[in-house]
């Protein structure tokens, strides 16, 4: 999730969802925005190996189990906070686990600090509190950005009180023009995206 568009959640769903089925899950993705992005996505590539739906309404939350079956994993594509404000609250409402993905350049990093309020507002109407973390998204080159160029920005993040996931994801032309074409997510930074939350979810 995230207050803006263009910064990648759909891509990030989408290659999730293929990197969870690829590790032998049974993953169900959740198309909320109204654009039916992912959606679209799948009926280009010609579908998806796991099943996509789309729930663009404002309470998800109570919707997702009736189509869960025994999927493993639930991946829900929220649009942008600022336009969709309802189906996004109702997502949180429903995910254990929500995902920011940030670009590392400084007009980005400003626009976060009202994410924070919006989180403490969701948290509140919640059983038990979701576990949130920053992905970064289109990083400027493929090493590390604990020591690489990107290192100011996690730095920032976390100073303001984000968790950012250890994994990052260069910018490349394989997940920039990706859409609308089928997905591999083996040996991609994706793979290590999904393993990394498996890895949470285990420690939680």
């Amino acid at each position: 999730m995230n207050l803006k568009p263009g910064v990648g959640k759909t891509t990030s769903a989408v290659w999730l969802a293929h990197a969870l089925y690829e590790l032998g899950m049974s993953p169900l993705l959740v198309d909320g925005d109204p654009a039916a992005s992912a959606l679209r996505w799948s009926e280009l590539a010609g579908g998806f190996p796991f099943p996509v739906i789309a729930l663009p309404v404002g309470d998800v939350h109570r919707r997702v189990n009736d189509f869960l079956g025994d999927r493993q994993a639930v991946v829900l594509d929220a649009p942008q906070l600022e336009d969709h404000p309802r189906i996004t609250r109702s997502i949180m409402r429903y995910a254990g686990e929500w995902i920011v993905p940030v670009t590392p350049a400084p007009i980005e990093l400003d626009r976060m600090a009202p994410i924070l309020g919006e989180m403490a507002d969701v948290q509140s109407l919640r059983a038990e509190p979701a576990r949130t973390a920053v992905l970064l998204n289109r990083t400027n080159r493929p090493d590390a950005t604990r020591t690489g160029p990107d290192a100011d920005a996690r730095e920032a993040l976390t100073e303001r009180g984000f968790e950012v996931l250890d994994t990052h994801i260069a910018r490349l032309d394989l997940y920039a023009q990706s859409f609308g074409n089928p997905v591999q997510a083996k040996g991609s930074a994706y793979m290590d995206f999904a393993e990394e939350l498996i890895k949470r979810q285990d420690e939680a």
